[in-house]
């Protein structure tokens, strides 16, 4: 497999009143203007007009460069080829995103459901377990990819010993059945999610 995807080209963004503003008033500019932050604000605006009527033209149309080669083995297990890339993937959206999607209660354990936290004081707030459910899904699927790359994670629950009387020279020592049946249904429902909350994993 072979994949290039290049990145998006960002619009040409007038900022000069928006600096010019801060560097007056600092955080605390409000709407109250004089003549000259308002000429700042014309200035900005004309100039806004000429990127929109020119460059941005341009980059509007421009998508990002796109190359993909799949070769024939990359499907004789796909779930494996693709879980190395998507690990990485999951891993930075966790450490760089910018918001929370809305969770399911009924996806997360029951000391994170929204029923649990303290009321909010207006219908359109969130509560204080919004983030906390959604990095609780990212870890979910994360720990379920991980375990995905890990060809031999289901070896934690058996142990084998030699046995020169035994079919294979091998004899099964040791087996937690109930161990590995909890590991494989927790990677399940991790998949799940992933599935579910696709359209979630943005930035």
């Amino acid at each position: 497999m072979k994949v290039y995807i290049g990145p998006w080209r960002s619009r040409w963004t007038s900022c000069i009143h928006d600096r010019h503003m801060m560097l007056k008033y600092g955080l605390e500019w409000n709407d109250n203007q004089d003549w000259e932050d308002r000429a700042w604000e014309r200035a900005e605006d004309t100039l806004q007009w000429v990127y929109n009527h020119t460059i941005n033209l341009y980059l509007d149309k421009c998508e990002p460069k796109i190359s993909v080669k799949i070769h024939k083995y990359d499907t004789w297990s796909m779930d494996h080829t693709l879980a190395p890339i998507i690990l990485p993937m999951l891993k930075q959206l966790k450490e760089t995103k910018h918001g929370s999607p809305i969770v399911i209660d009924y996806d997360v354990p029951e000391e994170l459901r929204s029923k649990n936290a303290p009321p909010v004081e207006n219908k359109y707030d969130i509560d204080d377990y919004h983030h906390d459910r959604w990095n609780w899904v990212l870890d979910e699927m994360i720990w379920a990819f991980e375990q995905k790359c890990r060809d031999d994670w289901e070896s934690d629950y058996y142990k084998y010993e030699d046995d020169p009387t035994a079919t294979f020279g091998m004899k099964l020592v040791w087996e937690d059945r109930e161990g590995r049946k909890a590991h494989q249904d927790r990677m399940t429902n991790g998949f799940k999610l992933f599935g579910k909350y696709y359209e979630s994993l943005w930035d």
